[in-house]
């Protein structure tokens, strides 16, 4: 083989392969900013969003998709920004600061004269079904506490079940997912408000 012929072939070798390389994608479960809702009330507590207990099955970078025969389909060029825990941590918490008007003090110093108001959520389920819809089964334990020394800790359990309609393609599905973590938010928000008011109130039906 020619030195030229050696060549040729090596350019169409790697033509073939830039051509057959597929790209990764990267998607955020946060969504863009807009701009904060007018009027707003400072929530009546401090707030601080604990770690998020994700779904076994999904807490990878790919994303995992169910499919019709009921298996799941992990999708290696289409990633998450950040371990997929994180993105709802990150997510829920930048929903929730719009609604409490006030910023999660997570490991920070807290005022002592307003009690804190602390947050714990386990996703049980995230399902993605491409072209139908995202869905989010989650638990939710509000915790509050005065700063006072001995003073007694109220708690309450509640959970969330949502389905956020999906169109065609891997944007949609996603946009569909920060849907449905703002349709937490506002479940979460509105409970907070109440329950803060009067500790002796159910959850949301």
């Amino acid at each position: 083989m020619t030195v030229r012929t050696h060549l040729l072939a090596l350019a169409c070798a790697l033509s073939l392969g830039a051509c057959s390389s597929t790209p990764t994608h990267y998607y955020t479960l946060i969504a863009p900013a807009t701009q904060p809702a007018a009027n707003v009330a400072q929530a009546p507590f401090q707030f601080e969003m604990q770690p998020v207990l994700m779904a076994v099955q999904v807490d990878q970078p790919p994303l995992v998709v169910r499919q019709g025969d009921g298996s799941l389909a992990i999708l290696e060029n289409e990633r998450w920004g950040a371990p997929l825990g994180d993105e709802f941590h990150d997510a829920l918490t930048g929903e929730l600061e719009r609604r409490f008007g006030t910023r999660d003090l997570a490991g920070l110093p807290k005022q002592s004269d307003r009690p804190v108001l602390s947050i714990r959520t386990d996703v049980r389920r995230f399902e993605s079904v491409l072209g139908r819809y995202a869905l989010i089964d989650v638990v939710w334990n509000l915790s509050l506490r005065s700063t006072t020394k001995g003073s007694k800790r109220e708690t309450i359990t509640c959970s969330s079940v949502i389905r956020q309609p999906a169109g065609i393609g891997m944007e949609s599905l996603v946009v569909a997912h920060q849907k449905a973590v703002s349709t937490l938010a506002d479940a979460i928000a509105r409970t907070a408000g109440a329950w803060a008011r009067q500790t002796n109130l159910p959850c949301p039906s």
